[in-house]
């Protein structure tokens, strides 16, 4: 996974178009739908800028921030003191993100309320927020499955994928730490995550933690046999070693290995909900209401397809969970 999605030559997140959006892309995200995610994050920001006693600098970093169009969306949103205090970060070593997100934060480059970040930058201490938003599924995984007497992880070989018997070390003992499982449940493993959180926790010297994702606690994701999915031109499938370099690969992102490694950081306040009913804790709702009114028809029911994307079960609402840490 790591090779088809990160290969410096062959990488499908290292090629110079992107994968985002509707006809002729791969797939789509919360912000291909409209703006109403960045306008609830800017209101949710700001009030965390009020809970630090308005800090005279607040940074918002993004790891894996793709085309910039949450800090885009984010930065035309706020305004007041709490803009002038704001500095959005974009941190991606994708290429095609890179250009994209240069067309979509530059009028905010031009007067520094954003800048860029390669991933290899070492992270000062900064007061303010990490957000992420869909990174944590893109993180290299190993999926492992019981099948009774032994752990067996999925492999890739020449024949194609097979399983086979192995040791699961850390993995195995966080597995069994999440309750009994029985033949054929499995998940996936992110070797890298412990690392990847800490350097993000660590580097926030105050503020908030906010990962949205798709995914669910540990014991659900054991029970349902998470594994490896495939996108490719808007259809998913469990075809991961098909079309490798030419397809989006992602699994289903533990939110109770999360949350358990943001506690050993020293993050307090630490939980997960619905993406619906963050949005409906910390949108505008009302103001998007009164907004609403004066729009022409057609703009009106986009406002409201955008809405209604967010937050029902059935769509982004409940498959995407929101996790908020304090430092």
């Amino acid at each position: 996974m790591a090779w088809a999605l990160y290969d410096p030559n062959h990488g499908y997140y290292r090629r110079s178009t992107g994968p985002w959006g509707f006809e002729g892309k791969d797939y789509y995200t919360a912000l291909d739908v409209g703006p109403l995610l960045g306008q609830a994050l800017a209101v949710r920001l700001e009030s965390v800028w009020e809970a630090l006693d308005r800090p005279g600098r607040f940074t918002v970093l993004e790891p894996g921030a793709g085309r910039g169009w949450l800090g885009r969306d984010l930065l035309a949103a706020v305004s007041g003191p709490f803009a002038e205090a704001l500095t959005y970060v974009h941190r991606d070593d994708n290429p095609a993100a890179r250009m994209a997100a240069e067309q979509a934060l530059a009028p905010f480059l031009e007067t520094q309320r954003a800048r860029f970040s390669s991933e290899s930058e070492a992270l000062e201490p900064f007061t303010g927020a990490v957000v992420s938003l869909e990174l944590f599924d893109a993180l290299p995984a190993q999926p492992w499955r019981w099948e009774g007497a032994a752990w067996e992880r999925e492999m890739l070989t020449q024949d194609g994928p097979a399983w086979e018997k192995a040791d699961p070390g850390e993995a195995g003992t966080w597995f069994a730490s999440q309750g009994p499982v029985e033949p054929g449940d499995g998940s996936i493993w992110v070797e890298r995550l412990p690392a990847i959180m800490g350097e993000l926790a660590q580097a926030l010297k105050s503020g908030l933690f906010l990962a949205i994702d798709y995914g669910d606690t540990a014991a659900r994701l054991l029970a349902k046999g998470s594994d490896l999915r495939r996108f490719r031109g808007q259809q998913v499938d469990g075809n991961w070693w098909e079309d490798l370099g030419q397809a989006d690969l992602t699994a289903d992102v533990d939110f109770t290995r999360l949350e358990s490694l943001l506690a050993a950081e020293g993050l307090k306040g630490i939980g997960t909900t619905s993406l619906g009913r963050w949005i409906r804790a910390h949108g505008p709702l009302a103001q998007w209401e009164d907004q609403w009114q004066h729009l022409e028809g057609k703009e009106r029911l986009r406002r409201m397809e955008n809405l209604l994307s967010l937050t029902l079960p059935g769509m982004m609402g409940d498959r995407f969970k929101t996790l908020e840490a304090w430092r």
